[in-house]
């Protein structure tokens, strides 16, 4: 085995870049966005299906490299897919009764699907169980563009909505948590196709609505992060940073400050003020503006820190913002490098949580700055007051000894 990590990691790393890189744009739904999903889902299905530790790593393997054959055309993609994972794979030095078992679970993919063993079950499952997922119209429309764009022809949405109906009607899953998990889930698709295929008429607004949907996907597939973009929020977010931290180094020093001058006070005027006082107010003011400069310092640095955990619900409805430590540091690794995973997926998700990541930044500055500003504008006149003060007091009202002259 490599000394460069796992061969999952590996194959991981390989075929996102084959995903990545070589893919025709025409794949608009077999990309890599479909393979992390595949992978995802078989990871659960094999879990849930009891698969050995060796067993789920020949899986997941064999996923990554499911679908890399598009990269040399559409035709027997698995086989291609096949002779990539081998190249590779005995490259790595993997032995071949682990290669002959990736391939199988390749070659098991290949419609219709005639997996021989559980392994090959899981990935079958997992291959198709976007046929029972929440956002499947989505995942249909994709699949529909990209079928026209390889056919360089046009499907009308009646012709594909039949099409569907027949490959729904035909297929089962395999293992057991999906016949209990997914299918009834397929089911629900099932009918809303058989819906739109019995309509003889079809409703323009319905057509016009997946278009705008699809025009959206497809955006966000061709999306590439702009560089000027990243500049622009890293270059906030270093600012931002920088202002934070001068902000409480202002508050150390007025803490500093006011500590010294309160520790002066406390260890030499208290003592005197029984034999001058007249010096009893001045130093009860001095005293006051001082804690209450400590105080409202003490307030624009102390940190306010959040629950720490988030809902599947919150992340699936982007209603959470994850690159802030406050909203998992109490989540467990595997929950969070999901919720990681979910939102890279999403470009307006990733841009969204970085948009509210500089705003709060934002948020939490102002209050320190306006703390801060009431803070110095205090000991500002405070301490000009108290000085004041002490001068009026022994000019004014100098201390008398018993005998009543002045002491001084």
């Amino acid at each position: 085995m490599s000394q460069n990590g796992s061969i999952l990691e590996q194959s991981k790393a390989y075929a996102s870049q084959i995903l990545q890189d070589q893919l025709d744009d025409m794949f608009v739904y077999h990309n890599l966005n479909h393979t992390q999903r595949v992978v995802e889902a078989a990871k659960m299905i094999g879990e849930a299906s009891g698969l050995s530790g060796e067993e789920q790593e020949v899986v997941d393997i064999a996923a990554w490299f499911h679908d890399t054959g598009y990269s040399l055309g559409c035709n027997q993609h698995e086989k291609s897919s096949a002779e990539i994972a081998r190249t590779f794979l005995e490259e790595k030095g993997v032995d071949n009764a682990k290669i002959t078992q990736v391939i199988d679970c390749i070659m098991a993919t290949r419609v219709p699907q005639k997996p021989s063993n559980l392994m090959e079950q899981v990935l079958c499952d997992a291959d198709l169980a976007h046929l029972a997922c929440e956002d499947y119209t989505d995942m249909s429309e994709r699949m529909h563009k990209e079928i026209e764009k390889v056919h360089d022809k046009q499907i009308e949405t009646k012709k594909w909505n039949e099409m569907n109906y027949a490959f729904f009607k035909d297929h089962e899953y395999f293992t057991p948590f999906a016949k209990e998990h997914l299918q009834p889930v397929k089911e629900e698709n099932l009918s809303a196709i058989k819906k739109a295929k019995s309509d003889k008429a079809v409703d323009e607004k319905y057509v016009k609505k997946l278009e705008k949907k699809l025009a959206k996907l497809e955006a966000k597939a061709e999306k590439k992060p702009d560089r000027g973009i990243e500049t622009m929020f890293r270059t906030t977010s270093k600012n931002h940073l920088e202002l934070s931290a001068m902000a409480d180094n202002k508050a150390n020093i007025m803490i500093s400050v006011n500590t010294i001058i309160l520790s002066v006070v406390v260890s030499v005027l208290i003592r005197k003020l029984y034999e001058y006082p007249n010096l009893i107010l001045p130093t009860i003011l001095l005293i006051v503006v001082c804690l209450v400069t400590i105080v409202l310092a003490i307030l624009a640095t102390r940190p306010n820190v959040s629950s720490g955990t988030f809902t599947d619900d919150e992340v699936l409805n982007k209603r959470t913002n994850l690159l802030f430590f406050g909203n998992f540091h109490k989540m467990k690794l595997e929950r969070y490098e999901w919720g990681m995973k979910e939102m890279m997926r999403d470009g307006d998700y990733l841009y969204g949580s970085l948009i509210k990541d500089i705003y709060f930044l934002g948020v939490v500055l102002g209050k320190k700055y306006k703390l801060l500003r009431i803070c110095y504008t205090t000991f500002m006149i405070g301490f000009v007051v108290s000085i004041i003060a002490f001068v009026v007091a022994m000019l004014l009202y100098p201390p008398t000894d018993q005998t009543g002259f002045y002491t001084f």
